[in-house]
């Protein structure tokens, strides 16, 4: 049910609110603010009554012939009674890269009572469930994780890479054809390989991709016994403790998973979508972190039944024909957290939401004890 605003609620917004004003948009471009689009017409100036906060701006240009080009977005931290104002490049099709200049700013903050009739409101019924989404993603947060653009695009934007940027061991036109064969699946890699090298390599454009934490490439720690290594592929509480000393705080990581989720969500990102996915993965296979880090975990309970709830129903069906990826990670956590010495009240809350996902999905989380065949751990032996 959407949410009225109530008399109360537009007068302080009317007076408290933020502006955005985009000039030169051509009729017909889809733009949005948040978790809400529209196309744009022929009057349309911009957004009034924006809450103070974070918020997500995007827009796609549509062609003459109604094709709709990759998403772009940008965060933008919006102060009480703020005027933000881009332009329109028509060369680019996107928001100018030149500022737009300050006597033309101030001429339109004096003039927004002439403006107020080209200015659309903002959705005012979606806030909760926006500020929902991204309560936890700070400012510092922010500037760390953005590309260097300042802008998000579902089109990640690629260059050819050089030789001495591909990955270490292998180079243009190397195969390993030199090399003794013993047997036939030796061949097919060797023909692979062969093709491969035939293949262009490309890379992010400089300052386009987003710039996330990055995964420890090993996953236990140097010099590790064959029995700890199989303790760390069972438990993967070393990498994300790994993950957790690269931010100032803990819950740091949780804003992270916000900014992915929305910028996959919102901005149709797959490299986003990628690192949300690499984040639920590590955090429902942590068994010796739960208890010590007990508030991250309630957190990331919390924040994942909201994410599950807004991911597209087909989207969401997707992911788990796709090797049940959300559905066995939750196994995994709910297993973990019901074996531990949590308090009750977390415990309490995972079967609440235990229970909502069987009733809306038919997720069946019974026998959470036993093991399914494709989670048995791989033993290391010495």
């Amino acid at each position: 049910m959407s949410k009225v605003m109530d008399q109360a609620t537009a007068k302080r917004l009317l007076s408290e609110g933020a502006f955005f004003i985009f000039l030169e948009v051509p009729e017909g471009t889809e733009f949005g603010i948040d978790m809400k689009s529209w196309n744009t017409g022929e009057k349309f100036r911009g957004v009034k009554m924006i809450p103070p906060g974070l918020h997500y701006i995007f827009y796609s240009s549509v062609s003459a012939t109604d094709d709709i080009a990759p998403r772009i977005g940008f965060f933008h931290n919006f102060k009480r009674g703020e005027v933000l104002v881009k332009k329109w490049d028509k060369k680019t099709e996107q928001i100018s890269a030149e500022p737009v200049k300050e006597s033309e700013v101030v001429n339109l903050k004096e003039n927004l009572v002439a403006l107020d009739g080209f200015l659309g409101p903002y959705p005012y019924d979606i806030l909760d469930k926006w500020v929902s989404l991204c309560s936890d993603i700070t400012d510092d947060l922010l500037k760390k994780l953005m590309p260097e653009s300042g802008q998000v695009s579902a089109a990640l934007q690629l260059q050819s890479c050089s030789d001495a940027d591909r990955p270490k061991g292998i180079k243009i036109g190397a195969s390993d054809a030199n090399q003794p064969s013993c047997s036939s699946t030796k061949k097919h890699r060797l023909s692979e390989s062969a093709e491969n090298d035939l293949l262009p390599v490309l890379k992010p454009l400089k300052g386009t991709d987003l710039r996330v934490t990055p995964f420890p490439q090993r996953k236990y720690p140097e010099g590790s016994t064959p029995a700890e290594i199989t303790q760390h592929s069972l438990d993967a509480t070393y990498i994300l403790e790994t993950l957790l000393a690269q931010y100032s705080n803990p819950t740091e990581i949780i804003g992270e998973l916000e900014f992915c989720f929305i910028c996959f969500l919102v901005g149709h990102s797959l490299e986003a979508f990628d690192q949300w996915k690499k984040f639920v993965t590590l955090l429902c296979s942590c068994d010796a972190a739960i208890t010590k880090h007990r508030k991250l975990f309630d957190m990331f309970v919390s924040l994942l039944e909201i994410h599950i709830k807004e991911i597209p129903e087909e989207f969401l069906a997707d992911i788990v024909s796709n090797n049940n990826f959300v559905y066995m990670n939750l196994k995994k956590l709910f297993r973990t957290i019901h074996s531990s010495n949590v308090d009750g009240q977390l415990k309490t809350k995972v079967d609440r939401f235990k229970n909502a996902l069987t009733s809306t999905y038919m997720w069946d989380f019974d026998h959470l004890d036993s093991e399914e065949e494709d989670e048995a751990p791989v033993i290391v032996e010495m």
